[in-house]
């Protein structure tokens, strides 16, 4: 039998797919963090403020060019990994991008309280900036900038 907290990994990609930041909402705790390549977050509002603002995003796009597969590939009391896929039009662009990005979860109470993505950065900037995230996307400068852009990006989606 499956662990319960496999079912919060299951239910939270299941419900980003579906872009139902909602049932995302569902599977993190009050004091839950978040970080990735692009993103350190503290607090369920924030960590939740951008599942909502990148769902908003993908829709305002058009949903034909939204896809995501996952897999959940274990959980225990206290941990739980994944291995997921999306592909998506990057706003800031345009440009399609495939990430593939592998999910670190730690749980309380059946809720995660810290998730850690994982993803190349440099392949991801190739693909999200062109030829500036070939030049660039290695280099501490775009990734501050992506960074610092996300950032600010995500206090104004929550300030409205």
């Amino acid at each position: 039998m499956a662990h319960p907290n496999l079912s919060i990994i299951d239910r939270l990609y299941r419900s980003f797919q579906h872009l139902d930041a909602a049932g995302m909402a569902a599977c993190y705790a009050d004091d839950a963090a978040f970080e990735d390549e692009v993103f350190s977050l503290c607090g369920k509002r924030e960590v939740v403020g951008m599942w909502t603002m990148l769902c908003d995003n993908v829709r305002a796009r058009g949903l034909d060019d939204w896809k995501l597969g996952f897999e959940a590939q274990g959980a225990d009391d206290g941990h739980g990994r994944a291995h997921w896929v999306a592909d998506y039009r990057f706003s800031a662009t345009g440009r399609m991008v495939h990430n593939v990005i592998d999910a670190e979860f730690d749980f309380r109470d059946g809720l995660i309280v810290h998730q850690r993505d994982r993803f190349d950065f440099w392949r991801w900037s190739r693909q999200a900036f062109g030829p500036v995230g070939l030049l660039l996307g290695w280099t501490p400068l775009l990734r501050s900038k992506v960074r610092a852009t996300a950032a600010s990006n995500l206090r104004r989606f929550l300030d409205t």
